[in-house]
C-alpha cells in the first residue's frame, strides 16, 4: 500500500520501500550530533517555481517512531488558541497569527527578520492584524531558558523588547554562550528591565512548566517544526517567503 507524502503545491506518491529509502536519505543529511534537523526542500528536486521550505524539524521520540506519523498541516485549519502572552499590536485586530517558535531556532530568525518586521510594518502596525507568539522551545536546556528569560521580561512588560532582542543576537545554534543568567539578565538591563526582579525570576525557572505547556499545545496542534505560523487557525509550515504569508492574511481579511 502506497503512502502521501505531502510537500507545499505538491502530493507525491511513495511505494513503502521508496518511502523507507527517502527517509534515509533525509536523516544522513542531518546536522551530526545534534538533535534536531534541517529539512531543505528545495526548487531543483521537486520543480520550478516551488518555494524552499525551510524550517527545524523536531524528530519523533522512539516510542513515536514506531507509529504512524502525522501528515503535515501546511494548509489545513486547525483550532489554536493565542496563548497567554501579550498580542503584538491591536488585541481588537479580526485577524490573529499564532506563532510557534524557538529563540535558538535559526528559521525562526529568517522568519523574524525576512517576514515579522513586514507584517509589522503593512499589517500589525496599521491594525490588521495582531501577533501572538508560543514557545516551541525543544532544542535543548538553552532554549527552555531563553523563553523563560522572555517570560521574565514579560513580568515587566517587556516581553517583546526580550522578543526582539533574543532574535538579533542570536549566535550559531551550537553556541549557549548567550543563554546564562549573567548574559541575560545584562540584556535584560540595557532593556530598561529592573535586574535583580529580572534575575530572581529567571534563577527560579517558574515558567519552565509554562514553556513546556506550549510544546504540548504546539504538538497537539500538529507543529512538527518551527516555525509554525497560523493565520486565523490556517497553517503556514517553515520560514516561507514573505508573499506566503502576506496572501494568507489578505485571504482572511477578505473573508472578514
Amino acid at each position: 500500500m502506497s503512502k502521501k507524502l505531502t510537500i507545499p503545491s505538491f502530493s507525491i506518491s511513495l511505494p513503502g520501500t521508496s518511502e523507507i529509502l527517502v527517509v534515509l536519505l533525509l536523516i544522513a543529511s542531518f546536522f551530526l550530533g545534534s538533535f534536531t534537523t534541517k529539512a531543505h526542500l528545495l526548487d531543483k528536486i521537486y520543480g520550478s517555481g516551488s518555494p524552499a521550505v525551510q524550517a527545524q524539524v523536531v524528530p519523533a521520540a522512539p516510542e513515536q517512531q514506531q507509529q504512524e506519523q502525522p501528515s503535515s498541516i501546511e494548509g489545513k485549519i486547525v483550532n489554536v488558541d493565542a496563548g497567554q502572552l501579550p498580542f503584538k499590536g491591536n488585541s481588537a485586530a479580526k485577524v490573529t497569527i499564532v506563532e510557534f517558535a524557538d529563540f535558538r531556532c535559526p528559521f525562526c530568525e529568517k522568519f523574524f527578520t525576512d517576514v515579522e518586521q513586514q507584517l509589522t510594518k503593512e499589517y500589525i502596525d496599521t491594525g490588521k492584524v495582531k501577533l501572538s507568539y508560543r514557545h516551541y522551545a525543544f532544542l535543548g536546556d538553552a532554549s527552555i531558558v531563553a523563553a523563560n528569560a522572555s517570560e521574565c521580561a514579560n513580568e515587566q512588560s517587556k516581553f517583546w523588547e526580550m522578543h526582539d532582542y533574543l532574535y538579533k543576537n542570536q549566535p550559531s545554534e551550537s553556541d549557549t554562550t548567550l543563554y546564562t543568567t549573567d548574559k541575560l539578565t545584562e540584556a535584560a538591563t540595557s532593556l530598561g528591565l529592573s535586574s535583580t526582579n529580572f534575575r530572581s525570576c529567571l534563577e527560579s525557572k517558574k515558567y519552565d512548566q509554562k514553556v513546556k505547556d506550549d510544546l504540548a499545545a504546539g504538538q497537539k496542534a500538529g507543529v512538527q517544526g518551527t516555525p509554525t505560523v497560523f493565520v486565523n487557525g490556517t497553517a503556514i509550515v517553515g520560514a516561507q517567503p514573505y508573499s506566503s504569508f502576506k496572501s494568507a492574511i489578505d485571504k482572511a481579511l477578505e473573508g472578514i
